[in-house]
């Protein structure tokens, strides 16, 4: 069975078929961004991102994946290291207390966010509130999010100017906008 994870393929043994998919990112592939706190799905600390739709995993098995896209926070960031920046909004708003939310939670945000780049700090608040939050109080969160929401617009923006000059079609993805493939011809 082949998966992708952040963007690249895995062939995944037979062995590790019925193994929770939140201990093979973890154990097999030294992913360690989600986390496995209540164990009954209901936390957020294990969330990914399926398909551009977060996730709560810890429940779940690896066979359940077969052939899905899933982005881990590890994969959010860019390969140089340097933070998305979703990730560097949590870091400049004090968002990121014990962090053992944060990869949830920012996984849920740029979901949500790429859905919905201009959120109102309500709109904000129901997107996040199935990940929970023990240290913050939440307020860092939403500020974190209002604030990368900036980018996200910007995203949109030269999205919709692409599409007005002519130019082939862009498209946004979990990684952020992919210039359309053009052909040779």
């Amino acid at each position: 069975m082949k998966l992708f994870v952040n963007g690249k393929e895995i062939e995944v043994p037979a062995a590790a078929m019925e193994k929770r998919i939140v201990e093979f990112l973890r154990e097999d592939l030294d992913l360690t961004g989600a986390k496995n706190a209540c164990d009954v799905g209901a936390c957020g600390a294990c969330t990914i991102l399926v398909n551009d739709e977060p996730l709560k995993i810890c429940i779940k098995r690896v066979k359940d994946f077969a052939g899905q896209h899933i982005l881990t926070i590890e994969g959010l960031a860019a390969s140089d290291g340097m933070l998305h920046p979703l990730q560097q909004a949590f870091v400049d708003c004090g968002a990121i207390q014990c962090g053992y939310c944060t990869p949830g939670m920012v996984l849920t945000a740029h979901a949500f966010l790429l859905k919905n780049p201009h959120p109102t700090r309500e709109e904000i608040r129901r997107a996040i509130f199935q990940n929970l939050c023990r240290c913050t109080g939440y307020q860092q969160i939403i500020d974190a999010v209002e604030r990368a929401a900036l980018h996200y617009q910007r995203e949109e923006r030269s999205l919709q100017a692409a599409s007005t000059s002519g130019k082939p079609a862009a498209r946004r993805t979990s990684k952020g906008v992919m210039p359309a493939k053009v052909e040779a011809g």
